[in-house]
C-alpha cells in the first residue's frame, strides 16, 4: 500500500462519520448517505495519488460528496415538477409553467448532525446485532471484512445485517433528529449500550484464538470520546467514557508474551497506562460532579477507580468496592452484578463471604451456561484448600466459555488443584 493510500485510509476512519452525518442532512436516508460517501472516498482514491493529499483532506471529502447529493436532489426535485406538471396539463388540457427550483441551501451543523447519525444508527427498531454493526460501519468507519473479523462472523453474515438494517431504518421512516425529553434519556441508553457492547468484545472476546481485540476497543473508545463532546450534560456517558479509558489502561498487562491471559491481581501495574488512567478519573469527575443518584456506567467506573488508583493489587480498597457493588446492584440489578459483588466480597471478608453470596447464585437461569460462575466458586474453593471440589468447577468453566485462551487458564487452573 502506498503512503497516498495509507493517507486516505487514514482520513477515512476518522471523517466518515463526519460524511455521512453530514450527507443525511440532505438525503434523509442512511444507505444512500453511505453511497454518497464511498462515492467521495473512490473520487479521492482516483485523484489523490496524482495531485496530492488535500491541505484539508476532510473538508474536500465533503465538499465531493455535497456536491453528488445536491446534484442527486435536484434531479429528484426536477423529475417530481416534470411529473406534477404533465399532471396538471392533463388535468387542465393545455400547457403548464413551474418556476425554477430555488438553490438548494446546505446548513453546516456537523455536530447536530453527527450526534443525529449516533441515534439513528442506535436506534430500538433494530435489533442489538444490527445496531453494532451498523455502528461500526457509519461511525466507526470500518470495512464489512473488519467487521466480520472482529465478531468472528462470516461476511455474508454482517453484510446482509447492515443492508437489512438501512431497509429497516427506511420502513420504519426514522426520523434524522436527536430526540427530547423522556426519548432522549431511553435512546441514550441504547446508544451507550451498543458502544460498551463494542468495547466488551474487544476487552474479553466472547470466543476465537484471542482473549483480546484491542482495536475494537478503540474504536468503542472513540465513539465514546466523540459523545461526551456532543452531550456533554449527560453523565452517564462521560460515567461510560472513564470505565472504558480505566479498563482500557490495562491492555498491556492484561496477556502474556504469547497472548496468554493474565488476571488482574497478577498485571505488572508498571504496565498500566497512566494517561488513560488520569483520562478515566477525569471523565469520572466529569459524570459525578451532576446532582442526583449515580448512574450503572459512572458506579463501574468508580470501581474501575478503585483499581486504577490503587499501586499495587494488595493496596486495593475491596471494601469500598464490595459498597459499590451493592449500591450498583440497586440501580441496576443483574446476576453479573452479584457475582462480581461475591468476588469484592471474597477479597474483602475472606473466601466463606464470597462463597456464602454465590449461593444465591446457584439456581439462576442466565448463569446456568456462564462459565464465569464456576470458574468464579472455583477460585473461592481452591482458596479454601477444598481442591477436588475447584478442579471440577474449573473444568466445568473451561467446557463452557468459547475462547480458546481463557479455556487453557482455566485448564491450567484446574491442574493445579490435583492433590499431592
Amino acid at each position: 500500500m502506498s503512503d497516498t493510500h495509507r493517507a486516505i485510509d487514514a482520513v477515512w476512519r476518522i471523517e466518515s462519520p463526519r460524511l455521512i452525518a453530514g450527507l443525511m442532512r440532505i438525503v434523509r436516508d442512511v444507505g444512500l448517505a453511505e453511497e454518497l460517501a464511498q462515492d467521495a472516498l473512490v473520487a479521492a482514491l482516483e485523484q489523490w495519488p496524482e495531485s496530492g493529499v488535500p491541505d484539508n483532506p476532510g473538508a474536500w471529502l465533503m465538499t465531493t460528496a455535497k456536491r453528488r447529493a445536491i446534484d442527486l436532489v435536484r434531479r429528484q426535485q426536477r423529475l417530481e415538477r416534470k411529473v406534477e406538471e404533465i399532471g396538471r396539463d392533463l388535468e387542465l388540457g393545455g400547457a403548464g409553467s413551474v418556476p425554477e427550483p430555488e438553490a438548494f441551501v446546505v446548513d453546516d451543523h456537523i455536530g447536530d448532525d453527527l450526534l443525529s447519525l449516533v441515534f439513528t444508527a442506535c436506534h430500538p427498531v433494530l435489533s442489538t446485532e444490527a445496531r453494532v454493526a451498523l455502528t461500526l460501519r457509519l461511525l466507526g468507519g470500518l470495512t464489512t471484512p473488519e467487521i466480520a473479523r472482529a465478531f468472528l462472523a462470516p461476511e455474508p453474515t454482517i453484510a446482509q445485517r447492515i443492508v437489512r438494517a438501512k431497509r429497516a431504518l427506511a420502513k420504519a421512516k426514522v426520523p434524522f433528529e436527536v430526540p427530547e425529553g423522556a426519548e432522549l434519556a431511553e435512546r441514550l441508553s441504547s446508544v451507550l449500550e451498543v458502544i460498551y457492547l463494542v468495547f466488551n468484545e474487544g476487552y474479553s472476546a466472547t470466543a476465537g484464538a484471542d482473549w483480546m481485540r484491542p482495536e475494537l476497543c478503540a474504536d468503542a473508545l472513540r465513539l465514546g470520546r466523540i459523545l461526551a463532546e456532543l452531550v456533554p450534560k449527560e453523565p452517564e456517558v462521560h460515567g461510560l467514557v472513564a470505565l472504558m479509558e480505566i479498563q482500557a489502561s490495562r491492555t498491556k498487562a492484561r496477556t502474556g508474551p504469547t497472548g496468554e491471559p493474565i488476571l488482574l491481581l497478577d498485571q505488572d501495574r508498571g504496565r498500566w497506562d497512566q494517561l488513560l488512567i488520569r483520562r478515566g478519573l477525569t471523565a469520572l469527575e466529569r459524570a459525578e460532579t451532576v446532582e442526583g443518584p449515580r448512574g450503572s456506567y459512572t458506579l463501574q467506573a468508580a470501581i474501575a477507580a478503585c483499581h486504577g488508583r490503587a499501586r499495587t493489587a494488595g493496596e486495593t480498597d475491596w471494601e469500598r468496592i464490595a459498597d459499590l457493588y451493592a449500591e450498583l446492584a440497586t440501580v441496576s440489578p443483574s446476576p453479573i452484578v452479584e457475582l462480581n459483588r461475591a468476588v469484592a466480597l471474597m477479597m474483602a471478608f475472606g473466601p466463606e463471604a464470597g462463597l456464602e453470596h454465590l449461593g444465591g447464585l446457584a439456581d439462576e437461569p442466565s448463569l446456568r451456561s456462564y462459565h464465569l460462575l464456576p470458574s468464579v466458586r472455583g477460585d473461592f474453593l481452591s482458596r479454601l484448600g477444598r481442591l477436588e471440589e475447584a478442579r471440577a468447577e474449573f473444568e466445568r468453566a473451561a467446557a463452557l466459555t468459547q475462547n480458546e485462551r481463557e479455556r487453557a487458564l482455566l485448564l491450567e487452573r484446574a491442574e493445579a488443584c490435583e492433590l499431592p
